[in-house]
């Protein structure tokens, strides 16, 4: 079956909240981030990591401000603008890449904190939520990847049939404009490139949604045991308290595995918040004024990836939020009024612990919300009112 893993397997197979990452460790292991530990092959693939990181994180950036100082009078103002965006991406998409890979190592130990909770995940409808999230975080890497190959494909095609390169990236050996098989060989190479650095991008942006994908359905069950305690009358006093520890680790392991991704998500989100009001801006300018047909579309899709880029991320972090308020509710709601006294100040303690919710910053500075994203988004706008006010995109017309 095509993309098995999008789908929950039956219960009769065995999952782990780890498998929610397979396919994203797979592109990871694709574009060079995960190099045999010993052997003749390791060599050979960190080769192939360096290529990838000369060409589509140094190479890419700078082939734009190449093209900027060579050729800035060959752009036309659609032109100058489709490569203007995509270029102050590609500055903070090498930023994010560099931040994710340098601290790959926080995510790999992550897997292994999931490890520890699925061992308490032994009923039935515990393992069926994991075999849910397992299906639902992979299906979300398969989305982004779709989403994100249809910029690159659309942008390549749209531009190649319009007669020049898709992004015009500085090129000193081939001259697109030497004829029709230059400009497809100098359009493919492009493409490659830049297909290269979207996969960068798309790893950079969709690693910190799939591990608070899974973060909350671990935060679900437990809630879910919480107001499990002390409902089986069957229990003892002394095997109720021992539940409640368990639940008390399991919030500890949960803590722990945010403190490991919490550094990587904070950089990687805030030099995102610090380019999608700009981006979106100069996108939307371009859509407006100067698009026809083909680069509207291309300019749509990217549009469509900007804000996949964080929307989702942040939604999940209000999420995450208001899944710590569910736990104070479920404690404070739990059958503890009769319970003896070591009971319920363990219970005070945990409650006291739990209402501090798990909370992400961006660069130590944004709370990482949807209030926050949305306020850093609404800059496109301002970009929009400044070049309407100033009547720029006249201006670049007559020029």
């Amino acid at each position: 079956m095509v993309f098995q893993l999008i789908r929950p397997a039956p219960l009769t197979e065995q999952k782990r909240s780890r498998d929610g990452c397979i396919y994203l460790y797979r592109a990871m292991k694709f574009i060079g981030w995960l190099p045999p530990k010993q052997g003749v092959l390791r060599y050979v693939y960190l080769t192939w990591t360096l290529m990838t990181f000369v060409w589509c994180t140094t190479y890419l950036p700078l082939g734009f401000l190449g093209s900027y100082m060579t050729q800035i009078k060959a752009f036309s103002p659609g032109e100058f603008l489709t490569s203007l965006q995509v270029c102050i991406n590609a500055y903070g998409s090498s930023v994010k890449v560099a931040i994710t890979y340098s601290m790959l190592w926080r995510l790999i130990k992550a897997k292994n904190i999931l490890d520890q909770l699925d061992l308490r995940c032994t009923a039935m409808e515990e393992r069926e939520k994991i075999h849910r999230v397992v299906a639902r975080s992979n299906h979300a890497f398969l989305i982004f990847t779709f989403v994100y190959c249809g910029y690159a494909g659309s942008t390549y095609l749209s531009s190649v049939l319009s007669g020049r390169p898709p992004w015009q990236l500085y090129n000193p050996i081939i001259d697109w404009h030497d004829g029709t098989l230059k400009l497809w060989v100098a359009s493919t190479l492009e493409y490659m490139v830049m297909s290269g650095a979207v996969l960068q991008d798309q790893l950079s942006d969709t690693y910190p949604l799939i591990y608070t994908l899974i973060l909350r359905a671990h935060l679900d069950m437990l809630r879910e045991r919480i107001r499990r305690l002390r409902s089986d009358e069957t229990f003892s006093e002394a095997e109720s308290y021992e539940e409640l520890v368990k639940c008390v680790m399991d919030h500890k392991l949960i803590l722990r595995y945010c403190a490991i991704i919490k550094p990587v998500i904070s950089g990687t989100i805030f030099t995102q918040f610090l380019l999608i009001g700009l981006v979106l801006g100069l996108t939307l300018i371009n859509v407006f004024f100067f698009s026809d047909i083909w680069t509207g579309i291309a300019s749509f899709m990217f549009v469509i990836t900007i804000l996949l880029q964080t929307f989702p991320f942040c939604y999940t972090c209000n999420l995450i939020m208001e899944d710590c308020e569910s736990l104070t509710h479920a404690i404070f709601q739990s059958n503890w009024v009769d319970a003896s006294r070591r009971y319920k100040t363990t219970l005070l303690y945990f409650l006291q612990n739990v209402q501090q919710p798990i909370v992400f910053i961006a660069g130590g500075i944004f709370q990482i919300s949807m209030s926050s994203n949305i306020s850093v988004a609404k800059f496109a706008f301002s970009v929009i009112t400044i070049t309407k006010q100033m009547n720029i995109a006249d201006k670049f017309k007559t020029d």
